[in-house]
Parts: C-alpha cells; sequence; structure tokens
C-alpha cells in the first residue's frame, strides 16, 4: 500500500511538470503570435510611408504635359512686373521674337515667336500699351484667306509709335530651355525690367511647326 501511495505521488508530480511545461509553451507561443500581430501593422505603416515618400514621376510628367508655354511666360511676367521700371499704360511697347543665345540673331525660331506671342498677351493683361508693328494698314484679301499681318517690312509703316521693346534670348539645357526676357528703352538702350525662366522640353516638343509641300499643309516638331 505504501509503494502504491508512492508511485501515484510520484505520478501526480511528473503530471504537474508536464502541464507546467505545457502552458509556459502555448504562453510563449502566445507572446510571438501577439508580437507578429502588433508588428505587421507597424510594417504596413512604414511600407505605406516609404511609397508615400517616392515621388509618383508618371503623374509629375502628366502634371507638366498639360502646362503650356503660356503658364511660363505668365510667372515670368509676374516676376518682370514686379522690377518693372518706366513703363506703364501710357508707356507704347512692342515685343520681339525671342533668339537662342547661340544662333543668328536675325533667325528666329517657332518657340521664339509663340514666346513673343505669349508676353504681347501678358503685357495687355497687366495693362501695358502694346503695339502689334507686324499689322499693316489695310487687309489683304486673296483665295487662300484674309490678312492684316505682315513679315514683309515693305508692307509696314516705317514710324512706329513705341519706345520700349520687350525682347529676350534663348539657351537650350537639360530638360528644357531657359528664357531670358527684358524691356530696353529703345533710346536709352537701358534695361527697364527683366526676368527669367525655365520651360521643360516636353513643353517645348508640344510645339508643332507647319509647312506647305504642294498646297498640302504639313506639321513637323519644334526645335
Amino acid at each position: 500500500m505504501k509503494h502504491f501511495l508512492i508511485s501515484i505521488t510520484l505520478l501526480c508530480s511528473a503530471g504537474c511538470s508536464m502541464f507546467t511545461e505545457k502552458m509556459g509553451m502555448q504562453a510563449e507561443q502566445t507572446i510571438a503570435n501577439d508580437s507578429r500581430s502588433v508588428a505587421a501593422p507597424m510594417a504596413n505603416a512604414e511600407l505605406f510611408q516609404s511609397k508615400q515618400a517616392v515621388p509618383n514621376t508618371a503623374s509629375q510628367m502628366a502634371s507638366v504635359s498639360r502646362k503650356n508655354i503660356n503658364h511660363y511666360v505668365r510667372g515670368m511676367m509676374q516676376d518682370m512686373a514686379e522690377n518693372l521700371q518706366y513703363v506703364n499704360q501710357k508707356t507704347p511697347l512692342a515685343v520681339s521674337s525671342f533668339v537662342f543665345l547661340d544662333d543668328e540673331y536675325d533667325d528666329a525660331s517657332l518657340l521664339g515667336n509663340q514666346l513673343s506671342e505669349s508676353f504681347m498677351h501678358e503685357l495687355h493683361h497687366f495693362g501695358v500699351a502694346v503695339i502689334d508693328f507686324k499689322t499693316t494698314d489695310y487687309m489683304r484679301v486673296t483665295p487662300q484667306g484674309d490678312f492684316v499681318f505682315s513679315r514683309d517690312y515693305l508692307e509696314l509703316n516705317e514710324e512706329q509709335n513705341f519706345q520700349y521693346v520687350l525682347a529676350g534670348t534663348l539657351v537650350n539645357h537639360q530638360g528644357g530651355v531657359l528664357v531670358n526676357a527684358r524691356i530696353i528703352g529703345l533710346m536709352s538702350k537701358a534695361v527697364v525690367g527683366s526676368a527669367q525662366g525655365f520651360i521643360p522640353q516636353t513643353v517645348v516638343d508640344a510645339l508643332g511647326s507647319s509647312y506647305r509641300t504642294d498646297g498640302i499643309m504639313m506639321k513637323k516638331a519644334g526645335r
């Protein structure tokens, strides 16, 4: 009987030890699972933050592509207005074609001519008196259309009523074109206003020049 009681005691001790060990293992497993469940959202948050930190290049390029040259001219005109002197609503002003700094000054590109047109609009919007010297004294009516503009100096007035001119140069740069614009007094040659800007190459490439071949209007990429 005594031996039987001792056996039961040993079995109980062994059973309690095994139960305690099993409970300890279950507790460790529960803690590990909880740690993983906490770590997972943290990892997801870090991943989300890292994705947010990376710029969406495609979205940025799409945003730039929706902007045309007028957008960048508007910004340059605002900068020029901050340092402009002597020119006001009663001061006639003309705008010339922009030319490339490393090219001939008597050969303008499509970009240079479009910048001239855009600045004419912005100057008028700012209230500056703009003279369009390419306007003739008559309307030329032809089978191809009715025209009042001309680039033939023989068809234009020799005397023009403007005292200042907005002119500028262009420089090809990595990723686009640098624009240097200034307003100059014709008599004094003094710079009375200036601005600089940068036009992305994607915006420049969006221009398409046109030419005729056998009477058919063709288009080609801008410079």
